[in-house]
């Protein structure tokens, strides 16, 4: 596949070195004790974390996740961050049914972690520890 010269595919940007690529980013979510989380939370894509003991934070289930995010094709992927700014607690992500994880399900205080959400079929979802 030839790489797009700009008259035949899509360029972010205009190709300007050291250009500021700007989106929007909501509040981000505190999550202080056990918690579901909801498909809007996950789609916020930002989390911080603050709480007074080690806490759970369970996926939705997938038919949840897809009454929200009905559009997703199998692959289709999104990615959110969590900043656990506890010097003493941890927070572990859970499965929801219908998902699965893959890598370190435990952000670690006074850390951070990426993980990614793709779907795997039309029934099944997997979370991905990515940094």
């Amino acid at each position: 596949m030839a790489i797009p010269n700009g008259a035949g595919g899509y360029q972010l940007g205009d190709g300007n070195v050291g250009e500021a690529q700007l989106s929007v980013q909501g509040a981000p979510t505190l999550l202080s004790a056990d918690v579901t989380l909801t498909a809007a939370q996950i789609s916020n894509g930002l989390f911080t974390v603050d709480s007074a003991a080690d806490i759970t934070a369970t996926l939705p289930t997938v038919a949840l996740l897809e009454a929200d995010v009905n559009s997703a094709k199998v692959n289709t992927s999104l990615d959110f961050a969590v900043v656990n700014i506890d010097s003493a607690y941890q927070v572990t992500f859970a499965v929801g049914t219908g998902w699965s994880i893959v890598g370190s399900a435990i952000v670690l205080e006074a850390t951070s972690g990426q993980f990614r959400a793709r779907k795997t079929s039309d029934t099944t979802w997997t979370l991905y520890r990515i940094a």
